[in-house]
């Protein structure tokens, strides 16, 4: 089975977004290079620095499935029943979104409300050996503290955002000590990161 990493777009002082859901000059790095690169399912084209698209396309070919939770389901529309990276997607929910299900009864999204195990379990299956994924900062934060992931991603931008706003993790039980970076690239307005999580 494939590896569970946490993975988002983080500040300097380690928001991945603003109270208001937005983003803020997270995401600029994807508009600044020379690389034209359309995402898997061709919702839109990035434009990265060589380093950044290497790293994009290396991270994008190694994904089998991905979690989230419903407040970016919610606030990305579900991603119209297809995710911009083309993987199924498994939500995190307390209510299942029937309505939405039956307007997009083809899409490869999966639906758990028993719990942020259950969730990286069925995403496994359906990964895998490829990565499973894991999107926002409260998932992330339950999956580190259950011991289900094995890599954090970062890909650490030159923004302070400042108090008030969406920590990647949210306030932990206690302190976690990762391992060496295992991937460290320097792209444009971007380093790319890769901390291995000790078991």
């Amino acid at each position: 089975m494939g590896k569970v990493v946490a993975q988002a777009n983080m500040s300097l002082d380690g928001y991945v977004a603003k109270q208001d859901n937005t983003i803020g000059g997270l995401f600029d790095w994807l508009q600044n290079g020379e690389v034209a690169m359309p995402t898997p399912a061709g919702d839109f084209t990035v434009r990265l620095s060589p380093p950044s698209a290497e790293h994009l396309q290396r991270w994008v070919s190694s994904l089998g499935a991905l979690v989230c939770g419903r407040t970016l389901f919610d606030v990305a529309d579900g991603w119209q029943g297809r995710h911009t990276l083309d993987v199924p997607v498994v939500v995190l929910t307390h209510r299942v979104p029937t309505d939405w299900i039956e307007a997009h009864p083809d899409a490869p999204f999966s639906f758990v409300t028993n719990g942020v195990e259950a969730a990286i379990a069925r995403a496994q299956e359906l990964a895998g050996d490829q990565v499973v994924a894991v999107a926002g900062g409260t998932i992330a934060r339950q999956c580190l503290e259950l011991g289900l992931l094995d890599e954090v991603a970062v890909d650490l931008v030159p923004v302070v955002m400042g108090e008030g706003n969406r920590p990647f993790f949210g306030e932990l039980s206690r302190e976690f000590v990762l391992g060496n970076p295992t991937t460290c690239i320097q792209g444009d307005r971007v380093t790319h990161l890769t901390f291995p999580v000790p078991r």
